[in-house]
């Protein structure tokens, strides 16, 4: 079985990750590309006492783009974060928190070390794929 995600388009994801550790990263994928997206959860946090490091959150025009991504020619297909305590699984913030956008979701679960895993979860939150 092929993988459901570009092998390019997934490096490009583990490498946002890496880049922004210990903070979450996020952003979305399309057909073609990934779109960075920068995590405002340290100033907007979501949930009292949680900031970028264990939460994320995409605000302002960021978030615009993403909503209005929909209704173009290559709109948003997979919502992506990292967890930054190695482990990719759908918290109960991210179910939520996800404002029934009708995307799949990517989590990675990254430590200081790196990438330790991620999985590809559909739109009711059940796993896809994994990657190790």
């Amino acid at each position: 079985m092929s993988s459901p995600i570009r092998p390019e388009l997934l490096d490009q994801v583990y490498a946002h990750a890496r880049e922004t550790f210990p903070a979450e990263c996020c952003g979305y994928l399309t057909d073609h590309r990934v779109v960075r997206c920068t995590n405002v959860a340290a100033g907007e946090p979501l949930v009292a006492g949680r900031t970028d490091d264990t939460a994320f959150a995409i605000g302002g025009r960021e978030l615009l783009d993403f909503a209005r991504s929909f209704d173009g020619s290559e709109p948003a297909r997979i919502l992506y974060h990292s967890h930054t305590n190695g482990r990719a699984y759908i918290s109960a913030t991210d179910r939520a928190h996800a404002g029934g956008y009708p995307v799949r979701h990517l989590v990675i679960g990254i430590t200081a070390q790196g990438v330790v895993e991620a999985a590809l979860f559909d739109t009711d939150f059940v796993e896809l794929a994994r990657w190790c």
